[in-house]
């Protein structure tokens, strides 16, 4: 079942794997990590996997779903899905095979925008880019769900949605950058085949002066929240909001952090921020 979340930018969760492996700073007060500890004191089926203690920990190795992969289908009302808030599908160890079914799964549910998020763009990259990723494991997902779940087809037809065209509209791709050290990472996402490709810059560690915004639809801001959270200068967030403003980039301010994530509020200049992938192109046409 999808989980309701208290994240701003989405609204619900799915998980059809989980686990991680901290691979950065921004990894540092992982609340993944420490979420999947207590799931897995409370005998949580999902979480009882260990991963290695000097990059994981109790119930947060990574672990495949396959209970759980066709949830969406059975959702009717539309919903903005974030997927893996507790995993990393372009983590190693998540099978190409899986990631296929994860990404068939989207391809023939329209009503719902997926919001994939991912420390490890140049993996999913490569994999994504690849032929015989959608002409073969991906097709071939998608084609066992129309075999398997009647009434399907019509609903896709009646939505006008071809399931096969890809990159599918309704998958937005993106990646997290934390520092200036790594945005190389959005040059990494801008190789994969995408409708829509975002940044979570959560948490925010460090001015990003490197960041380049081209091919770059949706930008999230946030600062750290948590007992041992760093702060974030106001300023590192009003050098991004002028460039995306210049650039025509959707710009979500999640959070200026503290130890309890609405310490700090969500106002920048006395404004919140609270733009989706659209809504800059909807203002203009008004």
């Amino acid at each position: 079942m999808s989980t309701a979340t208290t994240i701003e930018w989405t609204e619900v969760t799915w998980n059809p794997s989980t686990g991680c492996d901290r691979i950065s700073e921004g990894c540092d007060n992982c609340y993944a990590l420490t979420l999947a500890k207590r799931l897995k004191a409370m005998g949580s089926a999902k979480y009882q996997n260990d991963g290695d203690p000097r990059t994981s920990g109790p119930g947060f190795g990574v672990a495949v779903h396959e209970d759980v992969i066709e949830e969406p289908l059975h959702w009717r009302r539309s919903r903005k899905v974030f997927v893996n808030s507790m995993s990393d599908v372009g983590h190693a160890r998540v099978p190409a095979a899986f990631v296929a079914k994860v990404f068939a799964v989207m391809a023939v549910c329209p009503q719902h925008s997926f919001q994939v998020l991912t420390k490890r763009p140049g993996r999913l990259a490569a994999m994504l880019s690849r032929p015989d990723f959608h002409a073969g494991l991906v097709r071939a997902a998608v084609e066992d769900l129309l075999s398997r779940h009647r009434g399907l087809a019509g609903r896709l037809a009646a939505l006008d949605r071809d399931p096969f065209v890809w990159p599918s509209p309704n998958v937005w791709l993106g990646t997290s950058i934390e520092s200036d050290n790594y945005c190389r990472r959005a040059d990494e996402l801008r190789q994969a085949p995408a409708a829509i490709r975002f940044l979570s810059l959560e948490p925010l560690l460090g001015p990003l002066p490197s960041l380049d915004l081209t091919g770059i639809d949706w930008v999230i801001i946030g600062g750290e929240s948590g007992p041992r959270h760093r702060p974030l200068d106001l300023d590192w967030v009003r050098d991004l909001r002028d460039r995306c403003a210049d650039q025509q980039v959707a710009l979500f301010f999640k959070q200026v952090g503290g130890r309890k994530p609405k310490d700090g509020g969500r106002l920048l200049d006395g404004r919140t921020w609270d733009e989706f992938p659209g809504d800059l192109l909807v203002a203009e046409s008004e």
